[in-house]
């Protein structure tokens, strides 16, 4: 067979015929395919290059797009309004001042970078040997550091990293504690049989306590979940708790309660003239009522949260038998923790809390800080423990210390869980944050002398105050704060006493990974959510010290703000009540003479004019990342890596908090 032959193959056997080009057209053949071949290749190169260019136009656009919108933000921001208000101006003045003197000496370093002078460490100072007056000053400060402020930092530095090593053991342990639950399919048990359906008599008396405070946009769906609670209707009372100021909400609320009532639900509306002490002082007068003498539990949801029908049902029976329990507390889940990155954050975050931290507590100690809704509590312990206090604006870890105290036993639920919201913009999650962090150290320095005379034993006494409050919400804010904000950037200027690489990157990250794993689908989050958590920092250390000095903002209430978001099951429940149209008809049939009048009202606030709503500028935040990229701009010169990019991160991480671009956007 010649050379040029082409051989063509037919997949019918029965054809099969071999064809010889040997003429003289054959290399024209080949080279005509050769040609076809380079161009098919030339254009899959060229739509590639084209894809790739494109993707450059798109994150220029959106780089203008995010410029502009910072570019508004600033120019309206109403700097009146900033947190910078609080009597914790104190801190946001130390880091201005910090960062005042870290941009001084990067412009320091700058010039002796390029003037080649010895940015390493000189412990011997000649004067004779310097040339400049600025190459004297630089040699003398570099000689001053070394030998008067490096083993200040070094010495406070490494004792936050004891506090961090300290704190991360602690996770540790709780992460092998929960392991081993989890192994070991350990849950909390019911002693004895379920209630007989037959017999409503057997059930016991239950109050349900709904408070709520200028709640518009979710008390249908709470008081609705409310009243569909699988329970006797004679063995059960809700109890609408409603401290709003809004008359015309009030009015609306009242209806939505007559309306229930209409359809055989036990259920009472509550209003006080004299609001005082929030949360705490609203429970405390409702359970000053005479009938509550006649209930054995009481279960608290707050005007967001959804219980499924059966909650009673599996919450109730784990008193049975055990009448050394208290509470019974179930686990939180959230309608709306895909919304935005600030919701997956916390999401992760409260999923550690809750399956790690209560479920470990809660079954190996018999006790955990109560989260403030979504449990039930046996009245009695309630009573013998001082009530509802209104010393502190956590008026739910304040009850659960004192019945602690008292000897009453926790239990934990984790497979029983209540639908709520999260905080979906900064401004709203900043404050919760706050109030989360400041009232501990209010109730520690309350708790403390009644902790050290109670009749509990040494171990129970030792984790309150050394785990409970000292490590989880003294230590944590401090270290965090120190370390990763002051600490790290001020050893960029002082290289004699640099953090090591397992402090600002290993550790951190593995601890993170432990956080993380209770919410397996939140993997791709886990650095921007190790970098939140250092951004967080700020204003936990804030509200910590606010808390433990007693400063003004710690004696602060701001209601989280709601969206109403529901599940799929509530809006059609929703949409099956909205086509009745009840309103109307209520109004002008319960407010006699002044009805008609009210109706006008009420049409009117169905589209309320609200404040306009705007993302803020966060001055303390800003200031942060400033300093943190002017640490970062310093380790670039020193060519450290690790550091370099943490630093780099962390700081951009700031940025976009401070310039309130995560979270809600308002348009």
């Amino acid at each position: 067979m010649a050379p040029g032959s082409v051989i063509v193959t037919i997949d019918k056997s029965s054809n099969i015929s071999l064809v010889e080009l040997n003429d003289s057209d054959t290399s024209v053949f080949l080279e005509k395919q050769k040609t076809a071949s380079t161009k098919q290749f030339s254009w899959t190169l060229l739509l590639k290059a084209h894809k790739f260019l494109c993707f450059f136009p798109w994150i220029a656009m959106g780089f203008s797009k995010t410029l502009i919108s910072v570019k508004k933000r600033i120019a309206l921001a109403d700097n009146g309004r900033d947190e910078v208000q609080y009597k914790e101006r104190l801190i946001y003045r130390f880091i201005r001042v910090f960062l005042a003197i870290s941009i001084i000496a990067l412009c320091l370093e700058f010039i002796a970078y390029y003037q080649k002078w010895d940015l390493k460490f000189i412990h011997e100072f000649n004067p004779t040997n310097v040339m400049g007056l600025l190459h004297w000053s630089y040699m003398g400060w570099i000689s001053f550091r070394a030998e008067y402020v490096a083993p200040s930092v070094m010495m406070l530095s490494q004792f936050c990293v004891v506090l961090f090593m300290i704190q991360s053991l602690d996770r540790f342990v709780l992460g092998i504690g929960c392991f081993w639950i989890k192994f070991k399919n350990i849950k909390p048990k019911i002693d004895g049989e379920s209630y007989d359906i037959e017999d409503a008599s057997s059930f016991p008396m239950v109050l349900v306590q709904i408070p709520m405070c200028n709640e518009r946009e979710v008390y249908q769906q709470s008081i609705g979940s409310a009243c569909q609670l699988d329970w006797p209707k004679d063995r059960i009372l809700i109890q609408v708790l409603d401290d709003s100021s809004d008359e015309l909400l009030q009015i609306l609320i009242r209806n939505e309660v007559n309306s229930w009532r209409e359809k055989g639900v036990n259920i009472v509306y509550r209003h006080r003239f004299i609001r005082t002490g929030y949360k705490a002082g609203n429970l405390h007068s409702a359970m000053s009522c005479d009938y509550v003498k006649d209930y054995e539990f009481v279960a608290i949801l707050d005007a967001d949260f959804q219980p499924n029908p059966d909650f009673l049902q599996l919450t109730v029976p784990h008193f049975k038998g055990k009448p050394d329990v208290g509470l019974v507390q179930a686990r939180w889940s959230f309608v709306n923790k895909d919304e935005n990155l600030l919701t997956r954050l916390q999401n992760i975050n409260l999923c550690f809390h809750f399956e790690v931290e209560q479920q470990v507590n809660g079954h190996f100690l018999g006790f955990f800080g109560f989260n403030g809704t979504a449990g039930v509590w046996r009245i009695k312990a309630l009573e013998e423990s001082g009530g509802w206090l209104e010393r502190t604006t956590v008026e739910d870890m304040d009850i659960a210390v004192r019945a602690h105290l008292n000897g009453w036993k926790f239990v934990y639920l984790n497979d029983v869980k209540v639908l709520c919201e999260l905080p979906e913009s900064y401004e709203a999650y900043k404050k919760q944050q706050h109030r989360w962090h400041s009232g501990p150290m209010q109730l520690f320095r309350l708790c403390l002398p009644a902790i050290l005379k109670s009749k509990i034993s040494k171990w129970k006494k030792a984790n309150l105050i050394f785990l409970f409050f000292l490590l989880r919400k003294l230590i944590l804010p401090f270290y965090s704060f120190t370390l990763f904000c002051v600490i790290l950037p001020l050893t960029m200027f002082i290289p004699e006493a640099e953090l090591p690489i397992w402090v600002i990157c290993y550790v951190p990250v593995t601890m993170s990974i432990l956080n993380i794993l209770p919410a397996p689908k939140a993997f791709p989050f886990l650095m921007p959510y190790l970098l939140f958590e250092n951004t967080m920092s700020v204003t936990k250390f804030n509200a910590m010290v606010s808390g433990l000095f007693q400063l003004g903002s710690a004696y602060e209430w701001v209601v989280t703000k709601k969206t109403g978001r529901s599940s799929e099951s509530d809006l059609l429940a929703f949409a099956e009540r909205e086509s009745k149209s009840f309103s109307e008809d209520k109004i002008q049939r319960r407010l006699s003479e002044s009805g008609l009048e009210m109706l006008g009202k009420l049409k009117e606030q169905e589209a309320p004019v609200e404040p306009k709503k705007k993302n803020r500028i966060y001055r303390k935040e800003l200031a942060l990342a400033f300093l943190l990229l002017t640490a970062a701009t310093r380790s670039l010169l020193s060519a450290h890596g690790i550091h370099f990019y943490f630093l780099l991160f962390q700081g951009l991480s700031f940025l976009v908090v401070g310039l309130d671009l995560i979270g809600e956007q308002v348009a």
